[in-house]
């Protein structure tokens, strides 16, 4: 077949790549440029990346096409991203960001050079069977991230391939410096989707007005000041800037509630503080992959942050894009703005925005 891959310049991508052109598919590469704004290398990394993308289409012996997504990005990724944090949420732009520009911008992009598929370097599996398109957990428990893939489509997964979803991260490196490729030890980028590793409050400041208010105890006793509800986060602990208040049993401070109307942040003591926890979540613009919801008397898990482990939890359909779960065990810092996603067993079934 022909196959694009979103080479990213890192080494998922490259041993992708790599895997395809072994098994004789005519492999296109295809390195996606996001995001313009103050590009100047000092935290976006798109040029490096860009060389180290194109070093390895040449080792790999395939073409590689650079393409500029960023308008799309704005529009589609980035204004959201401001909306949420106006609203007082803490939003994820790799979800969005994998549902509207990888696999739709860049899917499209391909149909129309003649792909018959598009293969990324990400952590999941795609099973196929009568038709039916399932997303599966990527075989390294450590790496899996069908997290940030739950709100494809059957349509976008019928076309796209994931060649190093079942392997392990240690294998992949393996593989690509087997294979002489020159980004084989290149570290995993984090940060913003596209926007890099850079200074999250000078950065989100530049787009957003400060606006400060006070930091109180549930019972009100004033701590300090914040420096915007939008820099904060349920259940954080760093950067409060009140780490020299101990009252109690001088236990750390974490945020508990972000009140919009009067612009307060609420923080309590402890990690174990029972106004962490919540049983139960209403999420909304639910989005499953099968096309429709689950059943509500199966037992099912669900993540409600990445890297967390499957709780078990029912579920119970509110409406046609909204749902609530109810957990066993009380789940801690669930976050408005954050994804709640459904697994059965290895299976990703999507899931929505907590409200």
């Amino acid at each position: 077949m022909k196959i694009v891959v979103g080479l990213s310049g890192g080494v998922d991508s490259a041993v992708a790549a790599l895997l395809l052109k072994r098994e004789g598919h005519e492999v296109v590469g295809l390195f996606m440029k996001n995001w313009e704004d103050d590009d100047d290398g000092e935290y976006c990394s798109t040029r490096q990346d860009l060389v180290d993308a194109v070093s390895v289409a040449d080792r790999v012996g395939i073409e590689v096409e650079a393409v500029n997504f960023a308008a799309e990005y704005r529009e589609r990724v980035f204004a959201s991203f401001l909306a949420e944090y106006r609203a007082g949420r803490t939003p994820n732009p790799d979800v969005l960001c994998n549902a509207e520009i990888k696999f739709r911008a860049f899917l499209d992009h391909a149909m129309a050079l003649g792909a018959e598929r598009i293969a990324t370097g990400h952590y999941a599996r795609v099973e196929e069977t009568g038709g039916a398109y399932r997303l599966l957990k990527g075989a390294d428990p450590g790496k899996d991230q069908s997290y940030f893939l739950h709100r494809l489509t059957q349509a976008q997964l019928s076309r796209s391939m994931f060649p190093v979803g079942h392997l392990r991260k240690s294998r992949v490196r393996e593989i690509a410096r087997e294979a002489g490729l020159p980004n084989h030890a290149k570290k995993d980028s984090t940060g913003i989707c596209f926007i890099g590793e850079r200074p999250f409050r000078e950065f989100l400041s530049r787009y957003l007005p400060r606006e400060p208010g006070p930091v109180v105890t549930p019972g009100g006793e004033r701590l300090g000041e914040h420096q915007g509800l939008m820099y904060y986060t349920l259940g954080q602990r760093q950067g409060l800037g009140i780490g020299g208040r101990r009252g109690g049993d001088g236990a750390a401070w974490y945020v508990a509630a972000k009140e919009l109307a009067t612009n307060t942040l609420v923080v309590v003591q402890g990690h174990d503080d029972p106004r962490l926890f919540s049983s139960r979540l209403r999420a909304q613009d639910a989005s499953w992959v099968s096309g429709s919801p689950p059943g509500g008397g199966e037992p099912l898990g669900a993540k409600t942050r990445y890297r967390q482990a499957d709780a078990p939890c029912r579920f119970a359909a509110d409406g046609e894009k909204a749902f609530t779960l109810e957990f066993g065990e009380p789940q801690w810092a669930v976050t408005p703005g954050q994804s709640a996603v459904l697994y059965r067993g290895e299976e990703c079934l999507g899931g929505g925005v907590i409200a």
